[in-house]
């Protein structure tokens, strides 16, 4: 959606990582990257829901993991922690659950690691998704997950970071063909198919602005990193529709959601 080069995580600009941080009201944000999401706010209302709505289907989507026996995990392009990180979710349910965090933002790795210090089973390495076969490889990766068995990969905040020539079905598919059968994949995703074409004006612009990399795909293209796998119902959904647990405001629909068995 732009044609800049992908920012290095750091603090010379906003970050996808903190924007969203502040989104969910965390502390872990700077100035420029409050700058965006106020803007973001004042222009769509779908801005202040959308971290919301992908950080709850994150939960849900773990707990259904656990409840078809998966007792390890793999958060790729995890962010900085906030209020019911994937650790917490897995060790209320196993204390001898593995959780694995991987992110390209060493902040974000760094202060994972600090929350992690005395937790045992969890830990965060840095990693680039666009490098999958470097994170599997990754010695404290095989430390903890063992891709024999079933494993729960969690890409849900992460995709939208990926441009298509950087071939995000390649990238999704090699840790697919590497997951044992038994695993799930869940995948949330940004859509631009309920958006205004001013919606769509505003939010290139803001995003071209703010220097950042960004993609919204088709529901058909977000499908297609399912291929091979079996979706658990109810199929690809606004991800507040992805087995709700509890009320909840409207679909942004600009968000869509599934999670997927490997046979």
């Amino acid at each position: 959606m732009t044609d800049r080069q992908p920012p290095r995580p750091g603090l010379s600009g906003p970050a996808l990582n903190r924007i969203y941080d502040y989104s969910l009201g965390g502390k872990d944000n700077y100035c420029a990257d409050r700058e965006v999401a106020i803007e973001a706010f004042g222009s769509f209302r779908a801005a202040r829901l959308l971290p919301r709505e992908n950080r709850k289907f994150l939960r849900r989507a773990v707990r259904h993991m656990l409840d078809e026996g998966v007792r390890q995990f793999l958060d790729v392009g995890c962010g900085l922690p906030g209020k019911g990180n994937v650790h917490e979710v897995v060790h209320a349910r196993d204390a001898e659950g593995r959780v694995v965090y991987v992110d390209n933002d060493r902040v974000a790795v760094v202060h994972y690691q600090a929350l992690l210090h005395a937790v045992p089973n969890a830990t965060a390495v840095y990693g680039d998704v666009r490098k999958p076969h470097a994170v599997l490889a990754d010695p404290e990766v095989t430390a903890l997950v063992d891709l024999r068995r079933p494993v729960g990969v969690l890409m849900t905040a992460v995709l939208d970071a990926i441009r298509d020539e950087e071939d995000p079905d390649g990238i999704v598919r090699a840790f697919t063909d590497a997951m044992a059968p038994g695993s799930h994949l869940a995948i949330c995703d940004f859509t631009d198919e309920a958006m205004t074409p001013a919606e769509r004006v505003c939010q290139d612009r803001i995003i071209t602005e703010a220097g950042l990399v960004f993609t919204s795909r088709t529901r058909s293209r977000i499908a297609g990193f399912f291929d091979g796998l079996e979706l658990a119902e109810p199929g690809l959904v606004p991800a507040p529709e992805w087995r709700p647990d509890r009320p909840h405001e409207p679909a942004t629909g600009w968000l869509l959601a599934g999670v997927a068995r490997k046979r």
